[in-house]
């Protein structure tokens, strides 16, 4: 599969994100498509970043357990990651997955029952997360002046009709919530949800290879490894917008002006 079928493919699932946000003056596109999000540690030139570039620091966020776009107005359901070029076996680079509906079904019942009735609802900040992963880089970066949206915490998965958990280290605050409670919570949850239990680490095999997972249910993250700095991990993402009732979560339904967070800019793009 090349990039084009992997757009047209996605297409089929739904209508797609696309990078427009994250475009910064004089870059240069590695790809022919917008909608093809770069998921790997590859320069605009194709050459292995060095783990110490800004580039670097700016994906250590995707090492953080997250969903796709929660950040987002509209947040996304299926995301589809293909590898495009990988390290050499036993280097690492696996991409970890949690069962964030299970997780919800074994939460404590004095817990499940508080989300339950106060109906929380997070705020979701890309910036957030890009902190949280390199906190020296960004120590500077005043998270609480960028762009955020709401998403319900606990909340039904409608394609299985069973409740889910939707956190995420993008999840900065829970609404109404002062920050020390707030920020318990959000651990306890983001903790709860990551345990090894309900966790499956999958490694890329093969060039070609893809791995398509529903964010809505699913939260994932970028194993390290020793290819740091030595091999390219060049995996590649389509991303599809979420068309269930609780895809807009608390935001204006519609208006999709989408946050984009990227090095030396952030953008807001209006549809």
């Amino acid at each position: 599969m090349d990039d084009t079928a992997h757009v047209e493919f996605s297409r089929r699932l739904g209508d797609l994100d696309d990078i427009r946000p994250y475009m910064t003056a004089g870059r240069k596109m590695r790809y022919a498509y917008y909608e093809l999000f770069d998921a790997g540690n590859v320069d605009e030139e194709g050459k292995v970043i060095d783990p110490n570039s800004p580039k670097a620091q700016f994906i250590q966020g995707n090492a953080l357990f997250h969903v796709d776009s929660s950040f987002n107005p509209r947040r996304a359901s299926f995301s589809l990651l293909r590898a495009y070029e990988l390290p050499p076996p036993g280097h690492g680079g696996n991409t970890d997955f949690a069962d964030s509906r299970t997780a919800f079904d074994e939460l404590p019942e004095t817990l499940k029952s508080e989300l339950l009735q106060n109906d929380y609802a997070a705020a979701h900040c890309m910036a957030h997360s890009r902190k949280q992963g390199a906190p020296e880089f960004f120590k500077d970066l005043e998270v609480d002046n960028q762009p955020m949206h709401l998403h319900k915490i606990a909340q039904v998965h409608e394609p299985s009709d069973r409740m889910n958990l939707y956190v995420a280290a993008h999840a900065h605050h829970v609404v109404g919530v002062d920050k020390e409670k707030s920020d318990a919570l959000l651990k306890q949850l983001l903790d709860h949800t990551t345990q090894e239990k309900y966790r499956v680490s999958v490694a890329w095999d093969n060039p070609g290879d893809m791995i398509i997972w529903d964010n809505t249910c699913v939260l994932h993250r970028a194993g390290g490894g020793t290819f740091a700095g030595k091999f390219k991990r060049d995996l590649r993402r389509t991303t599809v917008h979420d068309s269930s009732s609780t895809a807009w979560g608390l935001n204006e339904k519609g208006k999709d002006t989408r946050p984009g967070f990227s090095l030396g800019a952030t953008n807001d793009v209006k549809l």
